[in-house]
């Protein structure tokens, strides 16, 4: 049948193509690369005018290269949530990575071994092992590339449309598929224009695609007696236009690279690289100087916050986990990165400069950012490692200066300076929950004591998380230990104005409070709430207090860094009980109670601090039966206070709160049968216990701490053991 059988096993780089076209080839290729390199290099310089990040983000650059290409080879992110988004991108990606590093091996064949030292090694059993592996792997860039195109077009999956959807992303598909498929085409017409040699049956696609060829009888121009005589239509002349169309393509890919949506592949990379695996549980500080900005204009953004930019691919996760999206919120963390981005595109093109966060007209609404809970759902979902709250946080920032904040917000910052708490109560009365204990408190700053116990706001002040500090207080002195509080020396800790923008105001705190710890002596501090554990484990200690001593308008002395070596340890209440529980301190033997219970994770206690055993540990250990939520754990779906949500108002349906909550009812495997929703947080109590009367759920689900079981479990022991003495 044919008139040229190839046997040898190996194949000919440039089958086909004449010497001519071999220059214009390389040509081409220079080319591509010139522009593909002077797109980098823009990308990269542009990096370089954004602002200095406030710490080394390349220090370790070895270590943190190794962790993100585990993180990247593993997709262990794309797989967070997503099974099939997680098995189509390692699909894509694993192919890609296997076409071109099986690219750079002929390469480096043709242009080291064979050039320099006359030695050839793509033949024989390698190359069959190669063209198996090329073969299979590439046939799974192809399925994943059709995954990702049925999912998109035919499943039309919302996440994947947005206001930032457009023609590139239609492109960057297509562009995929075709190089995949392509390749397989020119594959299977060079295998059959060269006689189908048995050994090119390890190629098994393109060896499928020779079969079918030779099946429709496709004429070859090298077959005996047919010669000129076939046309155009022949095998040669189609690899001849399929190898250069599949060229031009990929040299088009590649020069497109630095220039739109397929960047994503190197910055991601990078972005991973650069990451702060503290991120969102700290914030970037702010210097001293006042005349420092933070969003006046896109220029005062860092580096790495341009970056983040970049490295967004559009995927929408970040918008499908939001709670702020989910309640109807003008947020999407999504569209403010991309929003971001087009700007600095639209002023680096010489367009016109607007505000960065305005009340209208601004690149983005102030509405936007004081929607935002700081929950970190965002971050957590982000397969690319972007951090969301930094920017976030900045915007904010710049609102705080513009006096663009809430009224209601602008009102808990003066209760704050006036008072030292968001209620605006008498620092003086700040104890005064303690009252109705049968025994007194420790005074931390009289006393040496085990743990300095930071009570907090809401436990102090509001009358129902009052029950909760006092719970703990008969938690504490059950289990015998050493316990006091700062009384009217403590203040509100600040988490949650700094995520508002209030940073200054936050320093102050955060200098008074290191001040009235280095007055006390104990050895470790734990806290009811998890956002104040939040700050003072992870942000206190990265305050430069020395940068703001010397300011008349801090009312504090202090001018080291505090705990920088994490000399003193600092506990969320649940993870200091759940020791003492497992010691026997609480002398708990786990059948006390019989309710059956949800849990929700805090976002500070959970995704900002990874602690989800702890308060799960306390509740077995009370008897109760309890039930996760689909939404558990790092999935955890925000009760909507944090951000300064619990201080603001919202047009929102349904509330997060209420959406938690029917969870709880309907979604959980006990269903309706869930008697209490347990919460280990006094901002999560206030939130659940308004959406449990706004939604309409008081006849169905209670509302309880972790630490109120424990001791109804302690009383249920105590009278265990009377009622047993009796008999």
């Amino acid at each position: 049948m044919f008139g040229v059988a190839q046997t040898e096993v190996t194949r000919e780089t440039y089958w086909g193509i004449t010497s001519t076209g071999t220059a214009v080839f390389y040509y081409l290729a220079a080319v591509t690369i010139l522009v593909f390199l002077y797109g980098v290099y823009r990308r990269f310089a542009r990096y370089t005018a954004g602002e200095e990040e406030w710490f080394d983000r390349l220090d370790d650059l070895g270590s943190r290269v190794r962790t993100a290409a585990t993180i990247a080879l593993s997709n262990e992110k794309q797989f967070n949530r997503d099974l099939y988004g997680g098995v189509m991108h390692a699909f894509i990606l694993w192919g890609f990575l296997t076409l071109l590093i099986a690219t750079a091996i002929i390469g480096f064949e043709q242009y080291a071994t064979e050039m320099v030292l006359n030695m050839t090694f793509w033949e024989g059993d390698f190359y069959l092992a190669y063209q198996f592996m090329v073969d299979a792997m590439g046939l799974l860039f192809v399925v994943g590339i059709g995954m990702a195109m049925y999912r998109r077009y035919w499943v039309r999956n919302g996440r994947l449309w947005g206001r930032h959807t457009s023609r590139e992303d239609d492109i960057f598909i297509w562009t995929l598929f075709l190089l995949g498929v392509g390749g397989f085409v020119l594959e299977g017409l060079r295998i059959y224009a060269t006689g189908m040699p048995d050994h090119e049956v390890v190629s098994f696609v393109g060896y499928g695609l020779a079969m079918v060829f030779d099946a429709i009888g496709l004429p070859v121009a090298g077959e005996a007696g047919l010669g000129l005589s076939a046309g155009l239509l022949t095998a040669e002349n189609l690899h001849w236009l399929s190898w250069w169309s599949h060229s031009i393509l990929a040299f088009f890919f590649i020069a497109w690279i630095p220039y739109a949506k397929p960047f994503h592949m190197l910055s991601s990379f990078a972005n991973v690289v650069t990451r702060d695996e503290k991120a969102g549980a700290r914030l970037p500080g702010v210097p001293a100087d006042l005349d420092a900005t933070n969003a006046e204009s896109i220029d005062d953004f860092t580096w790495k916050e341009l970056l983040d930019q970049d490295a967004c691919t559009k995927c929408g996760r970040c918008s499908s986990v939001c709670p702020a999206k989910a309640s109807d919120r003008p947020l999407d963390p999504r569209d403010v990165i991309l929003d971001l981005k087009a700007y600095r595109e639209e002023r680096d093109a010489g367009g016109e400069e607007v505000p960065i966060v305005a009340d209208g007209g601004g690149v983005i609404d102030t509405e936007t950012m004081e929607s935002c809970m700081a929950c970190m759902a965002c971050m957590d979902a982000c397969p690319v490692e972007i951090e969301h709250l930094n920017s976030f946080t900045r915007l904010n920032r710049q609102m705080a200066d513009q006096g663009d904040v809430a009224p209601s917000m602008q009102d808990v910052f003066q209760n704050v300076m006036q008072n030292g708490n968001t209620f605006g109560d008498s620092p003086r009365s700040r104890a005064d929950w303690a009252d109705d204990l049968e025994f007194d408190l420790t005074d931390a700053r009289e006393e040496e004591v085990e743990y300095l116990w930071y009570v907090g706001d809401y436990p102090s002040y509001d009358e129902r998380n009052k029950q909760v500090a006092r719970s703990l207080a008969r938690i504490l002195e059950a289990a015998d230990v050493s316990f006091g509080i700062l009384f009217e020396d403590e203040k509100y800790d600040g988490n949650d104005i700094r995520r508002v923008g209030e940073e200054f105001l936050y320093v102050e705190l955060a200098g008074h409070h290191v001040e009235s710890f280095e007055d006390c002596e104990f050895e470790k501090i734990v806290c009811t709430d998890p956002h104040s554990y939040n700050t003072f484990k992870n942000e206190y200690p990265e305050v430069d207090f020395e940068e703001f001593a010397d300011d008349p308008m801090m009312p504090f002395e202090y001018d080291e860094y505090w705990n920088a070596d994490g000399e003193i340890e600092v506990y969320h209440w649940s993870q200091a009980v759940e020791e003492l529980v497992a010691e026997g301190s609480l002398e708990l033997d786990g059948d006390e109670l019989e309710y059956t219970v949800t849990y929700h994770d805090p976002c500070h206690l959970g995704r900002y601090n990874d602690e989800y055993e702890a308060p799960r540990e306390l509740i077995r250990a009370t008897g109760a039966d309890l039930h996760e939520m689909p939404r558990s754990h790092a999935d955890s779906f925000c009760c909507g206070g944090g951000g300064g949500g619990l201080w603001m108002d919202f047009e929102e349906e349904p509330k997060p709160s209420e959406e938690r909550l029917r969870e709880a009812l309907e979604d959980t495997d006990a269903g309706s049968a869930i008697e209490k929703f347990v919460v280990a947080c006094p901002m999560c109590m206030t939130m659940y216990e308004d959406g449990r009367k706004t939604g309409d759920f008081e006849d169905e689900i209670e509302i309880v701490d972790v630490a109120e079981l424990i001791v109804e479990a302690i009383d249920a022991r105590e009278r265990n053991a009377v009622e047993a003495a009796a008999d």
